[in-house]
């Protein structure tokens, strides 16, 4: 039964590779914004309602007063531009630059991200992270180089990601980028 569970989510995260699918979020400053309505917590809903927001993007952003920096990358096609659009039509954003990178269309990579999610989905404890409408965490693959953003709740799970990640064949490299976070500071 348990391989059944495990095979279900790697199907589903294997669809998501190629549709869409929410996902986490980063900040820059490593902050989530509180309940209140602030502009921090619009641009927050904002960015995570993107439909084509995925779980092998990575979208943050900085307010500097009335301005919005995006950063990040995507590989969901025109989730670039819809992050944009989005979040110039909040009220009180003035002006957004958006530095957020199209990632290259690439089988190799496309490759390395499904082989990332089957090594997650059959290491227990791990494939809870890259569960739910906006799993905690997000796989970035660069021309082979891997990052991994987002938040876990131990150091442990991120070391253990970090040498999966590493182990994966044509993978160069991985920068790892967790942040353990025991439910206390998001």
């Amino acid at each position: 039964m348990k391989s059944l569970v495990k095979f279900i989510f790697v199907v589903i995260a294997l669809v998501s590779i190629g549709g869409g699918a929410v996902s986490a979020q980063t900040y820059a400053g490593g902050k989530r914004p509180g309940n209140t309505k602030s502009l921090d917590d619009q641009i927050f809903k904002s960015i995570l309602r993107l439909p084509n927001y995925g779980l092998f993007d990575h979208i943050t952003y900085q307010l500097d007063g009335n301005t919005v920096i995006l950063g990040g990358s995507v590989v969901s096609l025109g989730t670039r531009k819809q992050a944009e659009n989005t979040v110039r039509r909040i009220p009180g954003v003035q002006r957004v630059v958006n530095n957020i990178r199209d990632l290259p269309l690439s089988s190799f990579d496309n490759q390395i991200r499904r082989s990332l999610v089957r090594q997650y989905a059959n290491s227990p404890g791990i494939y809870r992270y890259l569960q739910g409408v906006n799993p905690p965490v997000r796989i970035i693959v660069d021309n082979g180089h891997v990052a991994l953003e987002g938040y876990v709740s131990s150091r442990g799970d991120s070391n253990t990601m970090r040498i999966l990640a590493n182990g994966i064949p044509g993978v160069f490299s991985v920068e790892n980028h967790l942040i353990v976070d025991n439910g206390r500071g998001r």
